[in-house]
């Protein structure tokens, strides 16, 4: 049985990258950490919050990268000559990707109470419709 994919079904023409793009995203990973929210905040309009506490604002980055926004934390481990009796609040790094579909554009990011939310806008797509013209051979 040969499997079927998105980018060879006949009816299906140029979605190959469609098909690239979910393996892609499948293959990001499940790690829970740091907890986030997806959020409708309007018919065109999205956010994502991250529960980012402990981190400051030159210790995260927000990157778009083909189409990707990516996040990442990286705190500095200030421990040094500290001692610690039960350290429950590791400094440790993350990164969480989140694929963006066409038309969908990064507004702000903005940290409030250990939080960083970063705004997203979908473009409304033009319907345009285009005639054909049919010559002879």
């Amino acid at each position: 049985m040969t499997k079927m994919s998105l980018g060879s079904h006949p009816y299906l023409l140029g979605f190959e990258q469609l098909e690239r793009l979910l393996e892609r995203s499948a293959k990001s990973g499940n790690e829970g950490y740091p907890p986030f929210n997806i959020e409708q905040t309007s018919d065109n309009s999205y956010r994502i919050t991250l529960a980012v506490a402990g981190f400051g604002e030159s210790e995260l980055a927000v990157t778009l990268e083909d189409r990707q926004l990516v996040i990442r934390g990286r705190q500095s481990d200030d421990g040094e000559g500290r001692v610690f009796l039960h350290r429950g609040i590791a400094a440790r790094q993350f990164q969480r990707s989140f694929v963006l579909a066409e038309g969908v554009e990064v507004g702000e990011a903005v940290m409030e109470n250990g939080l960083l939310h970063v705004d997203l806008t979908r473009a409304e797509p033009e319907r345009v419709v285009q005639r054909i013209s049919i010559k002879k051979g």
